[in-house]
């Protein structure tokens, strides 16, 4: 007479039906860049249309920089920063990123880190908000409002950094390598750049 053994198999795939339930750590996976259904068209077409106009909003609470075109949403990068407090950037070195309004002035090829998008920073407003902030003692007489903000890529070997949430620019807002050679391809300047809290 033959026995059946359920009971471990039941066991196993009770446990395996648990685990997917179950949250990963914010570090724990990879972040990846996530495409509508427009942009992984667009970019199996062989055909050459003129370039939509795209905006970019950086949103730092949730570490995505999202790409909009004309239709909407087009595209969602994972992110890092420089500094762990995501506040307004107050003064040259502090390595927080600013908040505002920007254009992309300038794209280059960065020795160290590959692609860039320069930013307009600052701005009248930024060097008016910077020269208030002084007035008021929040930052030192002697400081600098700081310059050279930029969208750029990780170093090819560091994408880590990217998944485990590591902030590690002056300032900047960080983008995988292989993932900001896309970003680069297709982002034009004059292209507006939101940073928003």
């Amino acid at each position: 007479m033959k026995k059946t053994i359920l009971f471990p198999a039941s066991i196993a795939t009770l446990f395996i039906l648990l685990m997917a339930f179950i949250p990963a750590k914010k570090g724990g996976s990879k972040r990846s860049v996530v495409k509508s259904a427009r942009a992984i068209k667009a970019k199996k077409s062989l055909l050459k249309k003129e370039d939509p106009s795209y905006y970019i909003i950086v949103d730092k609470s949730d570490y995505e920089l999202k790409v909009y075109d004309e239709e909407g949403w087009y595209a969602t990068y994972p992110i890092v920063f420089g500094s762990k407090d995501l506040g307004d950037k107050m003064r040259e070195g502090d390595r927080r990123t600013p908040n505002g309004k920007f254009k992309v002035i300038l794209k280059k090829i960065h020795q160290k880190w590959g692609p860039e998008l320069l930013l307009d920073f600052p701005l009248p407003a930024d060097v008016a908000k910077f020269n208030e902030r002084k007035k008021k003692g929040l930052v030192p007489k002697t400081a600098r409002i700081g310059s050279g903000i930029a969208i750029h890529a990780t170093r090819p070997e560091e994408e880590w950094t990217v998944d485990n949430f590591y902030n590690w620019t002056d300032g900047c807002v960080s983008v995988k390598y292989t993932e900001m050679k896309d970003l680069y391809d297709y982002i034009q300047t004059g292209t507006e750049v939101t940073i928003q809290p």
